[in-house]
């Protein structure tokens, strides 16, 4: 699917799935019906322990995010989208610190990071992917 767990990031593994379970909400690439892959097959793709997928899916379920579907696994609730929408911001700026961080640790002035950011974002407009 689209998870990616980072094991040099500080984050523990759970809180990684439970966030980009979040953020694919947030950004339509998950929608209110669809469903999230098992905790079998996520844990396997994952290579982490299918109780870390479990423990991910409960915090997600406890908060609204995902529901039950008797006999087919969990879903994205229908109010899910609001709720995600709230972090996505939160989620990005995190993503975006980490880059920083690495861009810093490689070196990198501020003015280089700039031309980096206008440069990808240019090409990103240029294919239509950006607003």
């Amino acid at each position: 699917m689209f998870f990616r767990i980072e094991s040099s990031n500080g984050l523990a593994i759970y809180e990684q799935i439970v966030r980009q379970v979040k953020f694919a909400v947030a950004s339509d690439a998950l929608q209110p019906g669809d469903l999230v892959p098992s905790v079998r097959e996520l844990s396997k793709e994952l290579a982490v322990n299918p109780n870390t997928v479990a423990r991910a899916y409960r915090e997600l379920q406890s908060e609204g995010i995902l529901a039950p579907v008797r006999g087919t696994g969990l879903e994205v609730t229908p109010h899910a989208e609001k709720h995600c929408a709230a972090e996505r911001v939160a989620l990005i700026r995190e993503r975006l610190r980490s880059v920083l961080q690495e861009a810093l640790r490689s070196r990198l002035g501020l003015a280089e990071i700039r031309t980096l950011l206008d440069e990808e974002y240019a090409r990103l407009e240029k294919k239509g992917k950006a607003p």
